[in-house]
């Protein structure tokens, strides 16, 4: 028997091989079917409404009540507003009057939780905390991607205007603050001085991520390109190439390096000037908040190539806490040693903190921030 497999003849092996290719390439058939007519049947219709849209006051935001899916890079994932055109678990109706403690969260798409669903999300974790809690919190997330100080400060006054009641705002600034500030949304500014920047191609750019055409391989082929994905950063987490290169990565972080010229990304304001129109804004959403007697926190974190680069006394969280110390904030909230504390403690920070080839909080790095966010809050 054993002799009979050992010499087995060159077309008896061939045979063989082509025999088990031919099982695999049927396996792999079935598979591509049953993604195609899942991942078809699941989608419906619900990309022929756009999401992301411009809005004429604050410049960009989400359409309220969105049930469907998103795409950022190559993840198409799970995106659901509410009423108010927050991100949510659902699309539900938000009175602007709330029977219990309300708590706005805003940022950019950190805040958003850009590329996951909202119960991965930190604010989809306050939220779930603030449900369970005995005298219950209601988080709202207001943040979207690419928001900087003079959009928080435009859309808070839009929401206040419209009746929206608010108890406590809590707002999420990064380094990207100041580099959005000094080189757009100068159309919706209100000091008449930064209009002569103002371009049409203000508040056009999420509405055309919005208006993207369908994407073949991400909305017929979901599982496939899942575990396309997942094989992907398992390869990139091994070889290390973007951890690597965190360390030399100064992009839109540039300004709060000392001695690091960024005048090329900064444009037309400069660092400088970025700094200065943030904290302009930022003065007039506390003086705005203020008069109406409702609490302002800052929450500073870091990208990951802060944490590569060892930016502990970072410019931003000086920024910051010097407004605070000086607008008198509720509360100023530094994450930087938190991450930087992990990072010190386990060589795979990056892997677990954030999303392997992007720079976005994975899931355990939003629930690092809505724990340490959550217990300053009470």
């Amino acid at each position: 028997m054993h002799g009979e497999i050992a010499f087995q003849s060159p077309k008896s092996r061939l045979r063989r091989v082509l025999g088990w290719a031919g099982i695999s390439v049927y396996c792999v058939l079935l598979l591509l079917l049953f993604d195609f007519v899942w991942s078809s049947l699941t989608r419906g219709e619900e990309q022929e409404r756009p999401v992301r849209i411009a809005n004429p006051v604050y410049d960009h935001g989400f359409a309220a009540d969105f049930a469907g899916h998103d795409v950022w890079g190559e993840v198409r994932y799970p995106l659901i507003t509410n009423s108010l055109g927050f991100k949510d678990a659902s699309p539900r109706e938000v009175p602007l009057k709330s029977t219990s403690r309300r708590i706005l969260l805003i940022g950019d798409s950190f805040a958003e939780g850009i590329g996951m669903p909202y119960e991965d999300s930190f604010a989809g974790l306050l939220q779930r905390a603030g449900q369970q809690r005995a005298d219950k919190v209601e988080f709202l997330n207001a943040g979207v991607a690419s928001y900087s100080p003079s959009v928080y400060y435009k859309k808070i006054k839009y929401l206040l205007d419209a009746g929206l009641q608010l108890d406590e705002v809590v707002l999420f600034s990064d380094p990207s603050d100041v580099t959005d500030e000094a080189t757009n949304y100068f159309c919706i500014d209100d000091d008449p001085k930064y209009h002569a920047f103002c371009t049409a191609s203000e508040g056009s750019m999420q509405k055309a991520t919005a208006l993207r055409k369908s994407d073949f391989l991400l909305d017929r082929f979901v599982v496939t390109n899942r575990l396309r994905i997942a094989i992907k950063r398992w390869s990139q987490a091994l070889r290390g190439n973007r951890k690597r290169a965190l360390s030399t990565d100064r992009g839109r972080i540039g300004w709060s390096i000392p001695g690091f010229d960024v005048s090329g990304e900064t444009l037309p304001l400069g660092a400088e000037g970025g700094i200065v129109r943030s904290l302009q804004n930022m003065g007039r959403l506390a003086d705005l908040l203020a008069a109406r007697n409702i609490p302002l926190t800052i929450v500073v974190y870091p990208w990951a190539q802060q944490i590569a680069q060892g930016d502990r006394n970072s410019r931003q969280v000086s920024l910051w806490r010097g407004f605070c110390e000086q607008r008198r904030c509720k509360a100023f909230i530094d994450l930087f040693p938190v991450f930087f504390a992990r990072a010190d403690a386990d060589p795979s920070w990056y892997e677990r903190l954030y999303i392997v080839g992007d720079d976005h909080f994975s899931a355990e790095g939003n629930a690092l921030v809505a724990r340490e966010v959550e217990k300053r809050l009470r």
